[in-house]
């Protein structure tokens, strides 16, 4: 039923954003919106098939959509990125959950004054976190993360390079990075990098919880480039780092995305989806049964049903 909720509310915004659309461009000029709607399904199917496989049914909705204002000295660019899939096994004998496939929100907000020419002082904040419950399948009793557990924010303020509209360097010696684990269970096991409870040795009972937050100050880089690479073919990339000065400085978070949207004809769209991370405050149990940092990567194909909206005509079509 959760899941159906936020389906729904990804519709109704999407909904919102297009009839506000022409609104936006008569008054507010400067504005430049956008919106990227899709969802992707698949569903496989096997009768007395030799080489095994199970019956399933897949669904991925997303919304990529960004607000850039620009007026004399100011810029302004924000950017939401939802996405939220799930995998269910169907057919005689199948008793497994709702499995996710992605699960993402995604939210950044750029604002500069221009100094010269491409050169701006800016201050940037974002924030990362999920909609739903996380379990590493097939164990499904015990989750792993939810809803603001992990729950990212960042702030910076530094110097922006944007020589055109497609890419943007921007680095900041003076930023944070703020970690919420709201979920008391994940919180006392030091999930995610924060203080971890302390446990009485015969008892096993906690004497003192486990923090919920996580602090950190350090220097930030962010890179991004969206562009028209062809005709029927989008790109939608970035790069962030984030090196923390009060703690093992020389090991740098990594968060690196890039999203290609290939149109088929006006609706019809097949999309790519690379997602890679690297935080050291992580620990993450791998097949060979290590557990420590790791390097998360993660990929998601699709063909599918996509609609872009905007209040300004392409550079390139």
């Amino acid at each position: 039923m959760k899941f159906k909720i936020i389906v729904l509310s990804i519709g109704l915004l999407s909904f919102s954003y297009g009839y506000a659309q022409d609104a936006a461009d008569t008054i507010q000029p400067n504005w430049k919106l956008k919106a990227t709607a899709g969802i992707n399904g698949t569903q496989s199917s096997f009768v007395n098939w030799s080489a095994g496989g199970r019956n399933n049914i897949s669904v991925l909705g997303y919304i990529d959509a960004s607000a850039d204002y620009m007026k004399n000295k100011i810029k302004w660019d924000n950017d939401l990125g939802l996405a939220l899939g799930g995998l269910q096994y169907i057919g005689k004998g199948s008793t497994e959950g709702l499995q996710k496939t992605d699960d993402r929100i995604d939210f950044s907000s750029n604002f500069g004054y221009q100094l010269k020419d491409a050169w701006y002082m800016s201050f940037i904040a974002g924030f990362r976190s999920q909609f739903l419950d996380g379990f590493v399948f097939p164990n499904d009793s015990v989750r792993v993360s939810t809803f603001m557990a992990p729950g990212y924010a960042n702030f910076a303020l530094g110097i922006d390079y944007t020589p055109n509209e497609n890419l943007t360097v921007f680095l900041s010696p003076i930023a944070s990075k703020l970690t919420f684990v709201r979920d008391e269970t994940l919180a006392n096991a030091g999930a995610f990098g924060v203080t971890p409870a302390e446990f009485d040795a015969t008892t096993g009972e906690v004497i003192t919880a486990g923090k919920m937050f996580r602090g950190e100050f350090g220097a930030y880089f962010k890179l991004s480039y969206n562009a028209t690479l062809a005709k029927n073919i989008e790109l939608k990339s970035k790069l962030e780092l984030f090196s923390n000065y009060l703690d093992r400085p020389e090991n740098i978070d990594v968060n690196a995305e890039a999203i290609f949207n290939f149109k088929v004809n006006d609706w019809m769209s097949a999309s790519l989806n690379w997602n890679l991370l690297y935080d050291h405050d992580i620990n993450i149990l791998d097949a060979d049964g290590g557990y420590g940092p790791r390097t998360q990567f993660k990929s998601v194909i699709g063909l599918g049903v996509l609609y872009t909206m905007r209040n300004f005509t392409p550079e390139k079509d």
